[in-house]
């Protein structure tokens, strides 16, 4: 059992100075994340515990409603994207590299294409429809705002 007294737990009196956003104001100022870069923070045990919290209590809900779970990772080939235009489209602002043999790859900000892809691969009729699936992945935001943005989000 944890106790408080031994909880990685700072609580701020201040609010942050690149805070704008009241929910990001909180969640530093609660000890819930801590910034490691512009855009980038991390979890801190506090936080993270109520993250978990969260995403099982959407995960219990969704798979109650006949919902199936799939994970998608967050290194995605370039082919499904290029296919559907969003490579050229996202243009610069998507994070784009190579791996040794030159095959390109994105962090994926969205997973439409392999979700799409994933359901063509496997199934073959209309008879197999409908078909409930979700994910819960790691948010990576690519936003065109330059008011830094701090949200916990659950894409599904």
């Amino acid at each position: 059992m944890l106790k408080m007294s031994t909880l990685l737990l700072r609580t701020l009196r201040d609010d942050p100075a690149e805070a704008e956003v009241a929910s990001h104001k909180l969640l530093v100022r609660a000890g819930f994340v801590r910034r490691v870069a512009a855009g980038i923070y991390s979890w801190l045990p506090l936080g993270y515990r109520t993250y978990r919290k969260i995403e099982n209590i959407i995960r219990q809900e969704m798979d109650y409603a006949g919902f199936q779970e799939v994970h998608f990772p967050a290194l995605l080939p370039k082919d499904p994207y290029e296919a559907t235009n969003r490579w050229a489209e996202y243009g610069p602002d998507l994070f784009r590299l190579q791996d040794r043999k030159k095959n390109d790859y994105l962090l994926g900000p969205t997973h439409e294409e392999m979700f799409t892809l994933m359901v063509k691969g496997e199934f073959s009729s209309y008879k197999d429809l409908p078909l409930s699936i979700y994910q819960i992945p790691v948010n990576i935001a690519m936003k065109h705002v330059r008011v830094p943005e701090l949200s916990v989000a659950v894409n599904l």
